[in-house]
């Protein structure tokens, strides 16, 4: 994924992707060469692991593309017992399947998002019934991934003391 924050075009679409991926490879760079991506290190936040977190991101993404903009069955890995078992399963996935997991469907949404009406409403509703456009689902994500870059730098460098941007 290239990292890069500087669209190749000033189009809506075309800002709108290049956002959302240098969100997605931010979180994948900060993410990258960790030895214990389980850890952690917060005692009141047992599910604030790297691994919780791009785990979340990535069913954080399916659910409002696939789920909700697509209209299909919820295959997600929570449960009404357990709401945030994404977060849970992904401090026990190796990493480097997660990393994979995630930049594979990044791929997939991007090619969906490339060939998509950003008007395009969603199949399902959200809140109060109302159906969202494609455009609005990838400004959420932007805001949704860049939100956890945050929690996943705080995490990095407690976990080895790597920092960076």
């Amino acid at each position: 994924m290239t990292r890069t924050d500087m669209p190749s075009s000033w189009d809506e679409r075309t800002m709108l992707a290049t956002f959302l991926d240098y969100a997605r490879a931010t979180a994948v760079a900060k993410c990258t060469g960790v030895e214990d991506a389980g850890q952690a290190p917060l005692p009141k936040s047992p599910l604030m692991t790297l691994g919780g977190l791009l785990s979340h991101l990535r069913w954080v993404e399916y659910w409002w593309v696939q789920v909700i903009f697509l209209g299909e069955e919820d295959h997600g890995p929570w449960t009404e017992e357990d709401p945030d078992r994404e977060m849970r399963i992904g401090a026990e996935i190796p990493l480097a399947t997660l990393l994979e997991e995630y930049e594979e469907q990044s791929a997939r949404y991007r090619e969906l998002i490339a060939a998509t009406d950003l008007t395009a409403t969603a199949k399902r509703p959200v809140r109060d019934d109302v159906h969202v456009t494609l455009g609005w689902i990838v400004m959420h994500l932007i805001e949704e991934t860049s939100r956890h870059n945050g929690h996943i730098d705080i995490l990095r460098e407690l976990a080895d003391g790597t920092v960076g941007d």
